[in-house]
C-alpha cells in the first residue's frame, strides 16, 4: 500500500510552485501565510464568543452583551485585559523554557492548519494556485507530527515552573495525549484506506460535488463512519476539550500545568487550545465531509470568480461551524470524566475499535479490488471483528469490588 501511495502522487505540490519562483510567487506565498494565520486567529475569537452565546442559550442565560453588538467584542476585551496584566515568573522556574513553552503550544496548531484546503483552484496575479497554504504529499503524516508536538509545550510549561502541581498537570497531559494519539492515528488510516493518498488536496478532490447524492456516495463520512466517530472523540481528548479536560482539572491540580502563568502567557495556552479545536474541526471537514465541496450558485458561471472563490469557502465555513456547534453542545451537556474512566475508555475500548475498523476497512477494499461478493464479505468481517473484540474484552482485567466490613486492627 505504501508503494501505491507513493506512485499515486510523488510530487503533490501547489501549482504555484511548479515553475520558476520569482518575486510575485514569493509575495503570494507570504500573503497566503498571513491570511491563513489571520483567518485562524479570527476563527478562534469568533468561536469563544459563539461558545459563550450558545452555552448561555442552552442554560437560559444572556451571555456576552456589553462589549460590541451582541457582545462580539468581549473576547477582544478579555485579550486586551490579559495583555496588560503583570507578567510574573516564579523564582525557582527555568526562565527561558518558562517563556518559550506557551509558543511551543500554539505553533503546532497553526502548522497543522496549513494543510487544510479552504477552497478550490484560483488565479492570483496570473498564477494558478490553491486556496490552501501548503499541499504536502505527506499531508496526513504532517498532521500526525504536529498533533504529537503539541504536548511538548504543556509538559515543558509544567516542568519549567518549578512547582509540583504544574508538573503533575503536565505529566497528566502527556499520559492523556499519548493514550488517544493511537486511536486518532488509526481513524486517519481509515480515511487513507478509502482515498489511497496522503495529500489533503487529493482527499478533497475525491469528495467533489456532483449533486445531492454525492453526500452519501462520494464523501467519506458514510463509508468511514466508525472512523469519523473515533476521530471526533480522539481529537476532543487530544485538545483537552470537555468532557476530556482532565489536564486542567482545577478541583485537583489548582489549574494544572499553567498554574504559575499569568497575563498574556496564561491566555496563550487557552488560545492554543481553541486554535487546536478549530484546526481539528477543519481536519474533520476535510477528511470526512468533503472540505469546500458544495453546490455553486447556478445563476453565475461555474468557472466565474464567485463560484471559484466565494462558494467553496462558504461551504467550508458552514461545515466547520456545524462541527464547532457540536463541540459546544458536548461541552454544555456531558459531565467531565474521571481520570480512570478517561484512561479505560481510551485503552480498553477506543484503540481496539479503531484497530478492528482498520482491519474491516482493509478487507472490504481488497474485496472490492478482487470483485468479491460484498454482501457476504461485509457481514463476515463485522462478525469476525466483534468476535475478536469479545476475546480482547474477556482478557482485560476487571476491577475487583472490595466487600465492606470492619477495619482490621493495627498493632
Amino acid at each position: 500500500m505504501t508503494a501505491a501511495l507513493g506512485a499515486a502522487r510523488p510530487l503533490a505540490v501547489d501549482p504555484l510552485l511548479g515553475g520558476d519562483i520569482d518575486l510575485t510567487v514569493l509575495m503570494i506565498v507570504i500573503g497566503k501565510t498571513v491570511v491563513v494565520f489571520a483567518l485562524l486567529l479570527i476563527s478562534v475569537l469568533f468561536y469563544i464568543w459563539f461558545m459563550r452565546k450558545v452555552m448561555a442559550q442552552m442554560q437560559n442565560r444572556i451571555g456576552p452583551d456589553r462589549a460590541g453588538p451582541f457582545g462580539v467584542l468581549q473576547t477582544v476585551a478579555d485579550g486586551i485585559k490579559l495583555f496588560f496584566k503583570e507578567q510574573s515568573i516564579p523564582d525557582q522556574a527555568d526562565r527561558r523554557i518558562f517563556r518559550l513553552a506557551p509558543y511551543l503550544s500554539i505553533l503546532p496548531a497553526f502548522l497543522a492548519f496549513a494543510i487544510i484546503p479552504i477552497g478550490g483552484t484560483v488565479e492570483i496575479a496570473g498564477h494558478t494556485t490553491y486556496l490552501q497554504l501548503a499541499d504536502l504529499p505527506i499531508g496526513m503524516l504532517w498532521l500526525l507530527a504536529m498533533s504529537g508536538l503539541g504536548v511538548y509545550g504543556l509538559i515543558l510549561a509544567g516542568w519549567s515552573s518549578g512547582s509540583k502541581y504544574p508538573l503533575l498537570g503536565s505529566v497528566r497531559a502527556t499520559a492523556q495525549l499519548l493514550s488517544y494519539e493511537s486511536a486518532f492515528s488509526l481513524a486517519i488510516v481509515g480515511v487513507i484506506v478509502q482515498a489511497n493518498t496522503l495529500s489533503t488536496r487529493d482527499i478533497v478532490d475525491q469528495q467533489s460535488w456532483s449533486g445531492i447524492g454525492s453526500i452519501f456516495t462520494d464523501w467519506f463520512w458514510l463509508p468511514a463512519f466508525v472512523a469519523f466517530l473515533i476521530f471526533l472523540v480522539a481529537a476532543t481528548a487530544e485538545i483537552n476539550h470537555p468532557p476530556f479536560d482532565l489536564v486542567e482539572a482545577e478541583q485537583e491540580l489548582v489549574g494544572g500545568f499553567h498554574t504559575e502563568y499569568t497575563g498574556i502567557r496564561f491566555a496563550i495556552f487557552f488560545l492554543a487550545e481553541f486554535m487546536n479545536l478549530v484546526t481539528m474541526s477543519a481536519i474533520a471537514v476535510t477528511l470526512f465531509l468533503g472540505g469546500p465541496a458544495g453546490p455553486g450558485l447556478g445563476l453565475l458561471a461555474a468557472n466565474g470568480w464567485f463560484n471559484a472563490w466565494v462558494m467553496p469557502f462558504f461551504w467550508f465555513l458552514v461545515k466547520l461551524l456545524a462541527l464547532l456547534f457540536v463541540t459546544v453542545w458536548v461541552r454544555t451537556t456531558v459531565p467531565r470524566l474521571r481520570y480512570d474512566q478517561l484512561m479505560d475508555f481510551g485503552w480498553k475500548f477506543l484503540i481496539e475499535v479503531a484497530f478492528l475498523w482498520v482491519m474491516v476497512s482493509g478487507v472490504v477494499m481488497v474485496a472490492r479490488d478482487q470483485d468479491w461478493n460484498l454482501l457476504l464479505v461485509i457481514p463476515v468481517a463485522a462478525v469476525a471483528a466483534f468476535a475478536v473484540y469479545g476475546v480482547l474484552y474477556l482478557c482485560m482485567p476487571k476491577r475487583q469490588l472490595v466487600p465492606e466490613g470492619p477495619e482490621e486492627q493495627v498493632g
